[in-house]
Formats: structure tokens, C-alpha cells, sequence
């Protein structure tokens, strides 16, 4: 049996931005594609497991692109399992495209998570049996450390969460928080910069009403500090940096 999973798509014209890049977000939305992909190919789909009251919830991750495809470009995308906790996975992923040269590199920490306790629960034996493990990480990269949280920010914006940014879990998906601190970020560097890096903690949950408040740091070399908080409380949901290379 295979370590790893591979998934093939091929970019769409709604999935680009103005460049005719896909986008930030389309990446990570392939990227949680591919890991649902994985968990139906053992028999574990994310229906199966919503119908036994648990499924995965995103910890923490990275994200580097060296480049993204374009429009109507083919990617694989190769996703495997590192290391696992009794609760606790750590999941990889190598971008490629259509040449098979590497274009970008994730990874991240997931927990398997009981939705109506909303607590971490066992990882089932044969879940771990039928995804077996490979010891080699996408990106050496320690994404269990502590990020920044901001108390005063130069750029921020509010949003209230709706029906629709919630996930099958009742989560915000992870992917809305990352829409989230992108419109906090000054025009200049969304037209003129691309996406590079992303790393992000997910900490609270947000919750169905709630107001959002997205606050953006400017770092050094063209890199940003962000926090998601939820108004009229001190809960912080997200904390995130940001790195971005001129076009």
C-alpha cells in the first residue's frame, strides 16, 4: 500500500484572480479537497464521519508557493500522513505541475475532534491501518510554536460571521479566516505583491453572529503579522504571518 495520495486538478476560470492566477484561497480550498479525497479513498469520508458525530479540525499549518498555476493548468497534488498522536495528526503536501516540478508546499497539524462535545477524541485504529505513515515532512518547518497575538494594529476590519462561513463541523472553515485577514491588508500590497508564505495558529472557534475583527501588523520584508479576534470579547480565533514577494 501506497504512503501517499495523489489528486489531479485542473484550474478553472472562477478559481483565478485579476493575473489570471489561482488564487491564495483556491490553493488551500485544493489543498482541503485533497485531504477529503484521502479520507474517502480508506473508507472515511467526511460524511462517514460527520455520521459518527467526529471529523478533523485544522490546528495550525504553513503554506509556501514558489509560484501558482494558471489558468486551466493541471496540478497534483501528493498528500500523506508524517506522524500521529492519539488525537493528532501532522498532514503533508507537495504541489506539482504538469512538468512534475514542485511549485509549492504545505503542512499542517490536524485534530481528530468529537463536533458535539467539541473536544479531541482518539483517532480510530483503522483510520491510522489504512492511511499508514511516511516519516518525510514537506517543509521542515515547526508549526506548533506560539504566533504574535496583536493588540494594536495598523490596518483592521469587521465582518460578521454568517451562515455560510461555517463548515460541516460548525467551524468557520479555516480557508474564511485567511479571506478574512486578506481584506485587512493595504490595497498597494494585494495589487502589487503575491502570496508567498502563510503560516497560521487556529485557537478559538467562531461562532454563527459573531463580529469579527481582522488586525494587520506590517513586519520587516514585505511580511505582516495578523490576529482574528471576535468583537466585545477577549478571544482571539486565529493568529497568522503573512509574506509577500513583488511581482
Amino acid at each position: 500500500m501506497m504512503s501517499y495520495f495523489e489528486k489531479q486538478f485542473e484550474l478553472r476560470y472562477f478559481e483565478m484572480n485579476e493575473f489570471g492566477e489561482a488564487s491564495a484561497t483556491t490553493m488551500l480550498m485544493l489543498l482541503e479537497e485533497t485531504a477529503a479525497d484521502h479520507c474517502y479513498s480508506i473508507g472515511y469520508s467526511l460524511y462517514d464521519l460527520i455520521a459518527k458525530n467526529v471529523g478533523w479540525v485544522l490546528l495550525s499549518g504553513v503554506m509556501e508557493m514558489d509560484r501558482y498555476p494558471l489558468y486551466k493548468e493541471k496540478i497534483t497534488i501528493r498528500t500523506w500522513l508524517s506522524s500521529y498522536s492519539m488525537i493528532k495528526g501532522f498532514r503533508e503536501n507537495i504541489i506539482f505541475d504538469e512538468k512534475g516540478e514542485v511549485i509549492g508546499r504545505s503542512r499542517g497539524l490536524w485534530v481528530f475532534f468529537d463536533i458535539e462535545k467539541r473536544r479531541p477524541v482518539q483517532i480510530f485504529d483503522q483510520i491510522k491501518e489504512r492511511w499508514s505513515f511516511d516519516g518525510t515532512q514537506s517543509i521542515d518547518h515547526d508549526i506548533s510554536s506560539k504566533l504574535e497575538v496583536l493588540d494594536v494594529a495598523n490596518f483592521s476590519k469587521k465582518f460578521k460571521v454568517n451562515r455560510f462561513d461555517t463548515d460541516m463541523n460548525e467551524h468557520v472553515n479555516n480557508i474564511r479566516y485567511l479571506q478574512w485577514l486578506m481584506e485587512s491588508l493595504p490595497k498597494e500590497i494585494v495589487d502589487n505583491y503575491y502570496l508567498v508564505k502563510i503560516e497560521g495558529r487556529f485557537i478559538t472557534e467562531a461562532l454563527y453572529d459573531d463580529t469579527i475583527i481582522s488586525l494587520t501588523k506590517g513586519a520587516v520584508e514585505d511580511s505582516f503579522i495578523h490576529s482574528i479576534k471576535i468583537q466585545g470579547s477577549t478571544k482571539v480565533c486565529a493568529t497568522a504571518q503573512t509574506f509577500w514577494k513583488k511581482r
